[in-house]
């Protein structure tokens, strides 16, 4: 028997229903202070319809439009929550209509979808900067290694490297 569409639904669900694992909706709780699934005994989690939707946008920028977790923050905190939705679901006019509404409201400047420095997108690529091969660009700061601490950029490459590497070992394990 199927659930209404406004039921709430576990996070195997949720987790199904978007193809990631249960870890990354976890994850992404920490991150996104809007994603607040419902918490029973147990700690058993349970996402409102909202919630889902609100998971889908995210996951379709993160994973399909190549945005960053600093990106999509930027994009929520500016454009509300509406918004990623509406990008969820594709419906362009309920998001110019969101940005066209909050824009009137205060004068700093919102987010847009073209705006790609804005979004947190990478300027380089990360190889060339991280690894230290390709690209050849002698002002990029080093990486601390040993008793020094790494710095804020090394710390988001490497979060940006780790979720890369468990994308592949996702779509690994789909092959298999």
């Amino acid at each position: 028997m199927d659930k209404s569409p406004d039921a709430f639904r576990t996070i195997s669900e949720v987790a199904d229903d978007l193809d990631l694992p249960q870890h990354v909706l976890r994850f992404w709780e920490t991150r996104f202070p809007q994603v607040k699934p419902l918490k029973r005994g147990g700690g058993r989690r349970y996402y409102r319809p909202d919630d889902i939707e609100l998971l889908k946008g995210i996951r379709h920028l993160l994973y399909d439009q190549g945005y960053t977790i600093k990106g999509v923050q930027k994009l929520l905190k500016t454009n509300g929550n509406k918004f990623v939705m509406a990008v969820a679901s594709g419906d362009v006019a309920t998001m110019e209509a969101l940005v066209a509404a909050s824009s009137s409201k205060s004068e700093e400047p919102k987010v847009s979808l073209d705006d790609d420095q804005v979004l947190g997108r990478p300027k380089i690529k990360a190889s060339g900067r991280f690894f230290g091969f390709g690209g050849g660009d002698d002002d990029a700061p080093e990486i601390s290694v040993g008793k020094t601490s790494v710095g804020k950029e090394d710390r988001a490459l490497l979060q940006e490297a780790l979720f890369d590497l468990l994308e592949c070992k996702r779509l690994l394990d789909q092959v298999r």
